[in-house]
Order: C-alpha cells, then sequence, then structure tokens
C-alpha cells in the first residue's frame, strides 16, 4: 500500500482525489455528491479563505497504482487559538473496504499533524463550522440531505481499528407537512413575543436577502460561534454563508427574529436539491445550474439545517419562537411535503425531546470521533 501526499498543483492527482467518491458509490443512490466549486474550492489555496490562517495535507492510497482511499489532514489554527487547544482534524475521509488502506492513510495523516506540534485528532471536521461534521451510523436507507455526509457502514469500523472512539453524536429528524406542533408552542411564541419585544422579519425576494446578510456574521456569532467545539466565523466565511444563501434560498423560508432594528436569532430553511445534484454529478456548468433551478421549483423537500438564539433569549419560552417558524417554513408555502431539520447535536436533549414530543422521529444520526496523538 502506497501512501502519497497530492501537490495541489498536479490535475491527474487532482482528479484522482474528486474521483473516488463516484467509484464508492456507483451503487448507492442515497448518495449526493457535493457542489463541484466547492468540492474544487480547497485546491486554489489563493482563493480559499481557510488558508489564510491554517494549514491541510491531502492524501491518497494507492494499490497496485489504483486509487483506493483518500483523507485531508487539517490544521486549524484558528481554532485553536481560540479554543487554547492543539487538535488537528481529518476530513474527506473515502476508502474502500480495506483495513490497510484506511490505516496508512491514517498513519500519514497523524505523522502531519504531530509535525505541526498538534496532540490530539478529531473528525471528520470540515474546513469551517458551517460544513456538515461526523460520519453517518444510522439511516443509511435514507438519501442524504444537501451538504450532509453520507457513507458505507463499514466506515465506523475502519475509523475505530486506526484508535478513535466517539466523541459526540449529531442527529437529524424528519417532520411531515401533516405534523401539527402543539397550539401551546404557536401561542407561547405569539406572547414571547409580545412580551419581549420581539418579531420575526420575513423575506420576500432575493433582493430583500442581501441586507440580511451583511448582519449574518454578528448574528451567527452571538448565537453559535464561541459555544464548545466551535468558533466565530470570519469575514470570508461570512461572505461564503451569503453567497450560498442567495444561490439556493427560497426567501420565504428564512427567518430572522428582531429586537427592534437588532437580529437576535435566526432560522434557515433551504429547499433540497440533492435530487438535482445526483443528477448533475454536482456540476452547475455547462447546464447544470439549469436542472438545480427547476428542482429549487418543484421539490417538496426542505431542510433546516440553522437556527439559533443570543443567549440571553434562550429562556424564558423563546425556543417555542423558533419551533413555531419550523413548522411554519414547510407548511405556509403550500409547496413542501417533507422536511429535515439536519444535525442536531444530541447533548441539546431538550430540544430533542421537545421534538420527538411534537412527532418528529430522529432517524439519522452522525458521529465524531477522537484520539490521543
Amino acid at each position: 500500500m502506497n501512501v502519497i501526499q497530492i501537490d495541489l498543483g498536479d490535475k491527474n492527482q487532482v482528479r484522482d482525489f474528486l474521483r473516488l467518491p463516484f467509484e464508492i458509490y456507483r451503487r448507492a443512490p442515497q448518495w449526493v455528491p457535493l457542489l463541484e466549486m466547492d468540492a474544487r474550492a480547497p485546491f486554489t489555496p489563493k482563493r480559499f479563505p481557510f488558508y489564510r490562517h491554517s494549514q491541510a495535507a491531502f492524501f491518497l492510497a494507492l494499490e497496485d497504482g489504483r486509487t483506493v482511499g483518500r483523507i485531508v489532514a487539517l490544521n486549524n489554527t484558528r481554532y485553536n487559538t481560540f479554543q487554547n487547544s492543539r487538535i488537528g482534524s481529518f476530513y474527506w475521509f473515502e476508502c474502500e473496504n480495506k483495513a490497510e488502506a484506511a490505516q496508512a492513510l491514517f498513519e500519514r495523516a497523524f505523522d502531519w499533524l504531530r509535525q505541526r506540534g498538534l496532540t490530539e485528532a478529531t473528525g471528520p471536521k470540515g474546513f469551517t463550522a458551517l460544513e456538515g461534521g461526523g460520519i453517518l451510523v444510522q439511516g443509511f436507507e435514507h438519501r442524504a440531505a444537501f451538504g450532509m455526509p453520507y457513507n458505507p457502514p463499514y466506515y465506523a469500523d475502519l475509523i475505530e481499528a486506526a484508535g478513535f472512539e466517539p466523541a459526540g453524536e449529531s442527529v437529524s429528524g424528519y417532520l411531515s407537512a401533516n405534523i401539527r406542533f402543539p397550539a401551546r408552542i404557536h401561542e407561547l411564541s405569539e406572547r414571547v413575543q409580545a412580551r419581549r419585544g420581539l418579531h420575526v422579519a420575513r423575506y420576500r425576494t432575493r433582493r430583500d436577502l442581501r441586507g440580511l446578510t451583511s448582519n449574518l456574521q454578528e448574528l451567527y456569532n452571538r448565537s453559535i460561534g464561541g459555544t464548545p467545539d466551535n468558533v466565530p466565523i470570519t469575514d470570508e466565511e461570512a461572505r461564503a454563508l451569503a453567497n450560498q444563501l442567495l444561490l439556493f434560498a427560497d426567501p420565504r423560508l428564512v427567518k430572522v427574529v428582531m429586537k427592534g432594528n437588532d437580529p437576535v436569532g435566526f432560522l434557515l430553511a433551504y429547499p433540497d436539491v440533492s435530487s438535482a445534484l445526483q443528477k448533475t454529478r454536482g456540476r452547475l456548468l455547462p447546464l447544470g445550474w439549469l436542472t438545480l433551478w427547476r428542482e429549487l421549483k418543484r421539490t417538496d423537500w426542505v431542510n433546516i439545517n440553522g437556527a439559533g438564539l443570543i443567549e440571553e433569549y434562550r429562556g424564558s419560552g423563546g425556543m417555542a419562537i423558533l419551533f413555531s417558524e419550523m413548522q411554519k417554513s414547510i407548511t405556509e408555502t403550500g409547496q413542501f411535503r417533507h422536511a429535515e431539520a439536519v444535525q442536531i447535536g444530541v447533548e441539546n436533549d431538550r430540544m430533542q425531546r421537545e421534538m420527538e414530543n411534537f412527532g418528529v422521529n430522529f432517524y439519522k444520526k452522525h458521529r465524531a470521533y477522537r484520539r490521543d496523538l
């Protein structure tokens, strides 16, 4: 087994790295490819924000000259500075069911992390906090939501054989448009808004959303950034989030909780375009964007993949506002019949129990791992 660190300027090696998932999942109808522009972005260091402050190394496992595995090792120095830690991570791990190949990949990644003074490895964990993390350990029969990890069941065995232990899980829940949250939730939402002087801003056009993007960074950092295992997003990361929002968003699904003119909470939902990405293999050019645009208009699935309130508004019924708006996002437009609330940390057991009581079926589970170096 031969493991090589790829040269980002070598088009053949980059091609092999990007092509491997299509080989691994050619018989897996549940897998959804990344947008090609997102998958290729880390191979252009001058334009990729991560490299402004951190480092990455890409490895391929070759058996008799054939690519059988890949991995990325990440040294996120901004994260370690903020958390006062020395933690590296792995990402984009893909491998045939070959223990020798997986072990060789991890060992090369470990060596690279140790050389940079890191003492712990975690993952799978992406370049930014905005990417889905962990590996799928439950719900393999269901199609992946856009941007969420999917993998064969044997990945857990390969990762644990490399010395990793579980370090946290998140769950994703299915909601039918027929689900009706208790009336008390909507009533409590209205009372809390009236009592605390809040209102929910709604948007009708993408032009309306452009006025919101300048507030996204502050809102994210106040409501999510800085919590355990997280770090505030940078200006460039905020612009990337805004660009994705404008590319995929249905303005009717974006809700921002306001205190006067100040945003204090948000609920982000997107029409699920997974089917379109499967058809186009993640490509938007030359004509993939037409397939994507049609899917935005006709899909009956929506992904709820971002929700938060700044700390001072989380108690005293504040979460009822997000729950109430969550149901409204599914039912108000008349387009959607199904929804998935993605990757809710199991440590947030109160929110999970509440949603289960409302009839949400948590049918997928992702798991993160850690090990000492």
